[in-house]
């Protein structure tokens, strides 16, 4: 064994998958798994725990995998994190735990992100129950929003006893997990299966309940609910304020992954309708931006990125660019669009791009793109996604005006995850804007940790 090179993982061949919805990575099976866990040093103080955002015991995890031991993995996992399944798919392990192994500098960091994979598929196909909850403490807590926070801030609270209710505006629970992440990168089986575990432990799910409309947060206070969390995401999508933008053809892309992810554009027999097939423009760089185009593409069309920096700067996982790269996605860089353009019925036909080159860097610590005024050119499109990033949703807080927010409408917490009004907590998008799964499952354990405390003082 190569100490220093990791174990290869499966994938579909990307000129099938990219016509196909089917999850693009394999995974590992049983022996690769062992034989990738055997790289770990195991070491004694270990660095990849420190770039966890919930602290899973990594080292203990391999090393049950290492002894053939997949279960005992499972159960390990199952004390840190409620996604494991989830976490092991989507997550930037590469930008965080894998980050600081060791081996990475000398050669290839330890696969966690697909030894967490492999564990909790292991656990799943098996049927193995790995949250084991203390006995009923009498209390109650509602959860407002079944996203990776809503759903981490379930499971921890479950584990210590409390009755928990979780309230969901759509459908299905997941969030963003079922609505933003394409099936080819996160299978709704396996969200559910996360989700149900927690049911059958007796959490509860309302779904189209829309906390804010259906029902306000002094409903659920009478109802005998101590605490509140909001998980609610950040739904509200940003735009350029460009010429054009509200032409037939143009979407935000949570419109565009929602009506594909939910509303099975991808299936046949379902009149869903989304997309021209023919060209389609992704403005954004991010794993949003991917994930639309890589979508876009399974439904037919020609797709090119158009992102305002250079390569070096997207701010997309290396894996997500990689594969869009290998399934035929174009991109453009340094160029932005000014303008889009319809015909007289207002359906897309171009777009206007100016030109940009990068100057000084910004706040965010990337040079900035400064445009080249006069050089500004067409493409021809007939759809374009918008994967610019969103803002919280102010439903809650525009009804409930003593929660404080932010100028982003983001809801302003303590330490411990508390709003201004003090039986309401929050956590995730709501508070942060866009940003990672596994940051909402971060800060979802710690507001259960200021929940728990919450309650606590006030018994």
């Amino acid at each position: 064994m190569d100490r220093f090179t990791r174990v290869p993982v499966r994938e579909q061949d990307p000129n099938k998958r990219n016509k196909n919805f089917e999850e693009v990575c394999y995974g590992y099976n049983h022996e690769e798994a062992v034989q990738e866990a055997k790289r770990c040093l195991n070491c004694k103080s270990p660095q990849c725990v420190k770039g966890c955002p919930v602290s899973v015991n990594i080292p203990a995890f391999v090393h049950e995998i290492a002894e053939d031991n997949p279960k005992g993995a499972a159960m390990e996992l199952s004390k840190h994190t409620a996604l494991p399944a989830v976490c092991g798919r989507v997550c930037p392990q590469e930008s965080q735990c894998e980050k600081y192994c060791v081996l990475a500098n000398k050669g290839d960091a330890v696969s966690i992100g697909k030894l967490e994979r492999y564990a909790a598929d292991y656990a799943r196909e098996n049927n193995i129950q790995t949250i084991q909850p203390e006995p009923s403490n009498g209390h109650k807590v509602a959860v407002v929003g079944a996203g990776p926070a809503g759903i981490t801030v379930a499971g921890e609270l479950l584990k210590k006893g409390y009755d928990v209710t979780v309230f969901e505006s759509l459908q299905q629970p997941g969030g963003v997990l079922v609505y933003g992440i394409p099936q080819f990168r996160l299978p709704d089986t396996v969200v559910a299966s996360e989700v149900d575990k927690l049911k059958d432990l007796g959490v509860k799910f309302e779904t189209n309940t829309i906390v804010g409309r259906t029902m306000s947060l002094e409903a659920i206070r009478d109802e005998g609910y101590e605490a509140i969390f909001l998980g609610t995401g950040a739904g509200l999508p940003r735009f350029m304020d460009i010429p054009g933008e509200n032409f037939n053809g143009v979407f935000s892309a949570n419109e565009f992954l929602t009506r594909t992810n939910l509303m099975h554009a991808y299936e046949a027999g379902y009149d869903t309708p989304i997309i021209g097939g023919r060209k389609t423009a992704v403005i954004g760089g991010g794993n949003v931006a991917m994930d639309a185009a890589r979508v876009a593409k399974r439904l037919g069309a020609d797709v090119t990125i158009v992102y305002r920096r250079t390569e070096a700067e997207l701010p997309a996982r290396a894996e997500e660019v990689h594969h869009a790269k290998e399934e035929g996605i174009k991109f453009h860089f340094l160029t932005s669009p000014v303008e889009i353009n319809a015909d007289d019925d207002g359906w897309v036909t171009s777009m206007t791009l100016r030109p940009m080159e990068l100057g000084e860097p910004d706040e965010s610590g990337r040079r900035r793109p400064v445009p080249k005024v006069g050089e500004d050119f067409d493409v021809d499109v007939d759809t374009v996604i918008m994967a610019l990033g969103t803002n919280p949703n102010p439903l809650i807080t525009g009804t409930n005006p003593d929660i404080e927010t932010n100028k982003k409408q983001g809801i302003i917490i303590t330490e411990d995850g508390q709003s201004s009004v003090e039986d309401v907590f929050a956590g995730g998008d709501a508070v942060t804007g866009a940003a990672t799964v596994i940051l909402a499952m971060g800060a979802g354990k710690h507001a259960a940790e200021g929940i728990d405390k919450y309650i606590k003082s006030k018994n």
